[in-house]
């Protein structure tokens, strides 16, 4: 079986919602820093292209949670696979991650991390899939709702492939 992939959102549009979060996230956070935590792998890219866009004071961690295999759905299964290097107590955490799509994965790690006492905790995700939603979470800022699609690009991966495509695309099977 071989694939192609298919734009769905250009280079153009994402930056352009970056931007628009960044500009949000500094006005939310007038006066205050914040502690950006990434979901790796795939929300490094958008994290990164965040970070650039926010005017408050901004620190950064990352963590790896794995819940997908190689196929284009969730496992169900979450594992940490790289911890937080600091403590989040007392700081303005907003989770970075690049899709949200069952809920599963943020649902636990958003409990997680609040029981790390930080001051605010909140989630940014660069897509959101709500026809997914098998858990709900509630997500405080969203680049883009898109349907039920597999996609990649811009940090998504088809195993491990095409992260480095600076759009989103939707992943076709012939």
């Amino acid at each position: 079986m071989s694939e192609r992939v298919e734009v769905m959102l250009t280079e153009k549009e994402v930056d352009e919602r970056i931007q628009a979060i960044g500009k949000q996230i500094s006005e939310d956070y007038a006066g205050k820093q914040v502690h950006l935590v990434c979901v790796l792998k795939g929300g490094s890219f958008f994290m990164c292209e965040l970070a650039k866009r926010i005017t408050v004071p901004v620190s950064m961690d990352f963590m790896s949670v794995s819940s997908y295999g190689g196929g284009t759905s969730s496992s169900g299964v979450i594992r940490i696979v790289k911890d937080l290097d600091e403590p989040l107590a007392g700081k303005n955490v907003i989770v970075v991650e690049d899709i949200v799509d069952s809920g599963r994965t943020l649902s636990y790690l958003l409990k997680m991390l609040g029981d790390r006492g930080p001051a605010s905790l909140a989630l940014c995700t660069l897509l959101d899939k709500p026809d997914r939603r098998v858990v709900d979470v509630k997500v405080d800022y969203t680049g883009f709702s898109i349907p039920d699609e597999f996609v990649v690009g811009y940090g998504l991966d088809y195993d491990q492939r095409y992260r480095n495509l600076p759009y989103i695309g939707v992943v076709r099977f012939d």
